[in-house]
C-alpha cells in the first residue's frame, strides 16, 4: 500500500520544549510478529516485546517525563508490516500540564499493512486546566487490514472537581482505508462554555471513542446490553459500512476503561480469531 505521511495540522510549531519522536516497525519473522524498527528521539521510548499470547507482538510505549507541557511536541509513528499482529499500550495517563500560554502537541500515526492487525490501546489522557494542547491522530489502513483501538480523554480534574475552564484542545481522529476517509472526528474545547453545551460534552469531563473495523450488523446487540458502572454515563455503538464506533460521556476515566475493555474481549474473537488477553501493565 501507499504509506501516506502524517498530514500538516496546520498549527504553529511548539517551541522551548522536548522534541520527542518515536519510530516502531513490525514485521513477520519464523511465524510470529516481531519489532524490527525502533528509532527514538527524545524522551519517547518503549519497554522490550512481550508475547503473552504467542505470535502477537505486546508493545509498551513510555515517556519518561511523566508529562506533557506548554512546547513540547510529542510525534509516534507505527507501521504494522503485511501480516502482522501487534498490540500497543502506555503504562499510564499522559498527562497536558497548565502551559503557561504555549501550545503542546502530540501527533501519532498509525499504519497497517495487508492482512495485518494492529491493536491500539493507550491508557487515558489527562488535560489539566489551563492546558493548551493539540492531539492528532491518524490511521492509515490497507485494504485486507484490521485495526481495533481506543482513545479516552480527560478534561480537567473531576476527582478534585477542577474543570478545563481555561486552556483550550483541539482534538483530531481520522481513519483511513486505502486513502478513502472512514472516519473523521474532531474536538474543540475553548472555555468553560465548550464543556456544558447540549452538542457536544454535556459537562461531562470524561469523552472516549472505541474504534473497531470489520464490524457486523450481528455484532451490535451483544454490544448493546453492555452497561457502565456509571448509572449517569451516556454510552452508544454505530455501525457505517464495517467501521463500529462506541461512545462513551461520563465522569470515570477507570469507567470508561473498564466499559471498552468489555466491547474488546466481545469483538476481539470476531475480529482477530483470538480472546483478549489484557497487558501485564494494566494490573499494576
Amino acid at each position: 500500500m501507499n504509506r501516506p505521511e502524517m498530514e500538516s495540522t496546520g498549527e504553529p510549531t511548539t517551541a522551548d520544549g522536548w522534541t520527542a519522536r518515536l519510530e516502531l516497525e513490525y514485521a513477520v519473522r519464523r511465524e510470529r510478529t516481531v519489532l524490527v524498527r525502533n528509532r527514538h528521539q527524545g524522551p519517547l521510548v518503549v519497554q522490550r516485546s512481550l508475547y503473552p499470547e504467542g505470535e502477537v507482538c505486546h508493545t509498551c510505549i513510555l515517556h519518561p517525563p511523566g508529562g506533557v507541557v506548554g512546547g513540547d511536541r510529542l510525534d509516534i509513528s507505527i507501521l504494522a508490516g503485511e501480516g502482522t499482529s501487534a498490540l500497543l499500550t502506555t503504562p499510564g495517563a499522559t498527562k497536558f500540564y497548565r502551559s503557561g500560554g504555549r501550545t503542546a502537541m502530540q501527533n501519532q500515526h498509525l499504519i497497517v499493512d495487508e492482512n495485518a492487525t494492529l491493536e491500539w490501546f493507550p491508557q487515558d489522557t489527562i488535560f489539566f486546566p489551563g492546558a493548551e494542547a493539540v492531539l492528532n491522530t491518524r490511521i492509515d489502513l490497507a485494504p485486507t487490514a484490521r485495526f481495533m483501538g481506543w482513545e479516552t480523554l480527560c478534561l480537567g480534574l473531576p476527582v478534585n472537581k477542577k474543570k478545563m475552564s481555561s486552556g483550550s484542545l483541539l482534538t483530531r481522529l481520522a481513519l483511513y482505508r486505502d486513502s478513502r476517509p472512514l472516519l473523521l472526528d474532531r474536538l474543540r474545547v475553548a472555555g468553560e462554555k465548550s464543556l456544558d453545551r447540549c452538542a457536544g460534552l454535556r459537562g461531562f469531563p470524561v469523552t472516549a471513542t472505541f474504534i473497531a473495523t470489520g464490524g457486523k450488523e450481528e455484532m451490535l446487540a451483544s454490544l448493546h446490553k453492555l452497561t457502565s458502572r456509571e448509572k449517569e454515563a451516556l454510552y452508544g455503538v454505530t455501525l457505517v459500512d464495517d467501521v463500529l464506533v462506541a461512545r462513551y460521556l461520563g465522569h470515570s476515566t477507570f469507567a470508561a476503561h473498564e466499559l471498552f475493555t468489555k466491547i474488546w474481549a466481545v469483538l476481539r474473537p470476531k475480529i482477530s480469531g483470538r480472546s483478549s488477553c489484557r497487558p501485564r501493565i494494566w494490573s499494576t
